[in-house]
This record gives C-alpha cells, structure tokens and sequence, in this order.
C-alpha cells in the first residue's frame, strides 16, 4: 500500500503543512503502508526542506526507515516504512 500527500494547496499555511505531515505519518504506520509519497512540489525548494526538516525530527524519525529524493523529479519525496 501506498499512501500520497500534495501539499501544493497549503505550502504557504504553516500549521496545516505539519498537520497534514503528521496525520499521514500517523495513517501510514496504522494502515501498515509500505511508503508514503510527500509531494512539496518544485518551487523554490524552501517547502521541500521543511519536510526534510519535519521528517528529520527525533521523533518522526522513529516512525519511518528511510526517506528516498526522487531522482527523476525534484517535487516529490519517497518515506519507506518497516513494519
């Protein structure tokens, strides 16, 4: 199972991109999903550092194995989850 998260509708409201970052993390260790793919999309890249950032807190880290930069487009990032 694969979940998604788009965050170019709310790349300019703070704490609806950290909820949102939360609650997938959150559907993807209950749902059991094998990855998560977080879409900040292109820009400036400043969104896709706050991710980077988000997933790179202690406690977020725990949750996840590993995180992949797609290598083929620079507005999308993969999160793999152990379960």
């Amino acid at each position: 199972m694969k979940l998604k998260l788009d965050l170019h509708d709310i790349y300019n409201k703070g704490r609806d991109i950290d909820r949102a970052l939360n609650d997938i993390m959150t559907e993807a260790i209950q749902k059991k999903a094998k990855m998560v793919e977080i879409i900040p999309g292109k820009g400036s890249g400043q969104l896709k550092k706050r991710v980077l950032r988000f997933l790179d807190q202690k406690d977020v880290k725990q949750m996840y194995h590993r995180v992949e930069k797609d290598s083929k487009n620079f507005g999308r990032l993969f999160v793999h989850f152990k379960h």
